[in-house]
């Protein structure tokens, strides 16, 4: 039991420092740095040499006493950042992925729903070019010809970049996540939001520590933009900070788009993968291949039943 808690303490504070010491040290030495040289000497080392060397040799600094309430603040300082850049990029993930968008505070559903009409009408048009290239494609193939796929596949790149699937949210990461319920549903009559708890259940450890990672990197993604967002205010006092920005927030969006694009294929292959077994798990029809059929039994058999009406008074 003391080594399993050891073991415990350590991976803790292994993703302590991690996660929250390391970046927010890191994000209080550029503030020092901002404060410091300003927008007239951006890039003056000597200046920021000889200012660090003056908080060095302050009295308060050159005792052990001194050193130790330094030392913590700096991580007290650093674990706030850590915690905010945290609590910033829940928010980020949650604007990303935009689940709830109905029921974000005014004027923000507005504003979604516009995005969503932009996206769906560029979308629409997009898509109507990749059909009329499969149709074209398939009436040469009934011809005996086999048209060049370029165009095809050049359609099919343009449509995909708005969306996978049909938008209904404001963002292509968020219509991306949607997109692995939306064809599990069309094609299989699987509900994911039903199925997912219950299928979790049965998954080999294996699957589900790459979901668990694919998922953790899809956070990281998000909390990477949210650090890009926090350096933002020190380019008031330092104009390179807003490079910083712009660095940090680029890479996360780029992040952000990699990771729901690998978490939903993760998603969607392991129902695929392993939904038959959990109709057997259940006892549902016999052994076979996953058809729509077996989606609705499945489907029906893991709703819960409404509540009974209420008593009828008098």
């Amino acid at each position: 039991m003391g080594g399993f808690l050891s073991e415990l303490g350590k991976k803790l504070a292994e993703r302590w420092l991690s996660l929250l010491v390391l970046p927010g040290t890191l994000y209080l030495a550029v503030a020092a740095t901002a404060h410091t040289l300003g927008h007239t000497h951006p890039f003056d080392l000597a200046r920021l040499t000889h200012q660090i060397t003056t908080w060095a040799n302050r009295p308060a600094t050159s005792t052990v006493g001194g050193q130790v309430v330094l030392l913590a603040a700096i991580l007290i300082g650093a674990a706030a950042a850590g915690l905010a850049a945290q609590a910033l990029g829940s928010l980020t993930e949650r604007l990303c992925l935009a689940a709830d968008w109905p029921a974000w505070t005014s004027p923000l559903p507005q504003l979604a729903a516009r995005q969503i009409a932009r996206r769906h009408d560029r979308w629409t048009c997009a898509a109507r070019i990749w059909h009329h290239h499969r149709a074209q494609d398939a009436q040469a193939l009934a011809h005996g010809q086999r048209a060049d796929p370029a165009a095809r596949h050049a359609a099919e790149r343009t449509m995909t970049r708005i969306a996978p699937e049909e938008p209904v949210r404001p963002t292509w990461s968020g219509d991306r996540l949607n997109a692995a319920a939306v064809r599990l549903e069309r094609d299989h009559h699987l509900n994911l939001a039903i199925l997912w708890p219950h299928l979790w259940l049965i998954l080999p450890e294996d699957t589900r520590i790459q979901i668990t990672t694919a998922r953790q990197n899809l956070t990281r993604a998000t909390t990477l933009t949210a650090w890009g967002l926090l350096y933002l205010p020190l380019a008031a006092w330092w104009w390179p900070a807003a490079l910083i920005t712009a660095t940090l927030t680029l890479t996360g969006w780029a992040r952000t788009r990699a990771a729901t694009d690998a978490y939903a294929l993760l998603l969607e292959a392991t129902t695929l993968l392993h939904t038959r077994g959990l109709a057997d798990h259940l006892g549902l029809g016999p052994t076979g291949p996953l058809t729509p059929e077996t989606g609705d039994t499945l489907t029906h058999h893991l709703t819960p039943a409404p509540p009974p009406p209420p008593p009828t008074t008098g």
